[in-house]
């Protein structure tokens, strides 16, 4: 993958949803090694869905490489980050600041959402200036998996 040196964020496209996919699920495989793999296929369905769903209403934001694929995606509904993926070949590369930035400058983003166990996501997150606002101790499966509700620190 060739990585533009003026990357810009654009929006995705029906025709992005595998791309999109794939991102998402080698993403999970890098960085969610608290996951099963049966807890990864459970949520495979539920992930196909939304970005069919968040795809068709142009909520998608994505940055592409050169020829054009997605490698890395974020979406932001209600204020709150729902989905940030990096490909992990370009992980490292300022894409996920990109993305965090762009959320919160362009799409008022003020919130997310970090799995516990996820400590490099809560670590970047908290590096960009969020804060843990409050703990869920069940995923919104009702999975044991805990989720802590970042919030964006008021400046001063």
């Amino acid at each position: 993958m060739t990585l533009s040196p003026n990357s810009r964020v654009s929006l995705a496209h029906a025709a992005d949803l595998p791309r999109l996919f794939d991102v998402w699920h080698l993403s999970v495989r890098a960085t969610h090694d608290f996951l099963a793999d049966g807890d990864i296929a459970f949520l495979i369905p539920f992930v196909r869905d939304e970005l069919a769903r968040v795809t068709a209403e142009r909520l998608v934001h994505v940055l592409r490489t050169d020829d054009g694929a997605a490698y890395a995606f974020l979406c932001v509904e209600h204020a709150k980050i729902e989905m940030l993926f990096v490909h992990p070949e370009q992980r490292g590369n300022g894409a996920g600041r990109a993305l965090v930035q762009h959320a919160l400058a362009s799409l008022q983003a003020t919130a997310v959402d970090v799995n516990e166990h996820n400590t490099q996501a809560n670590g970047f997150y908290q590096h960009l200036g969020f804060i843990v606002e409050s703990r869920s101790g069940l995923d919104p499966f009702g999975k044991p998996f805990p989720i802590l509700h970042l919030k964006l620190a008021k400046n001063g």
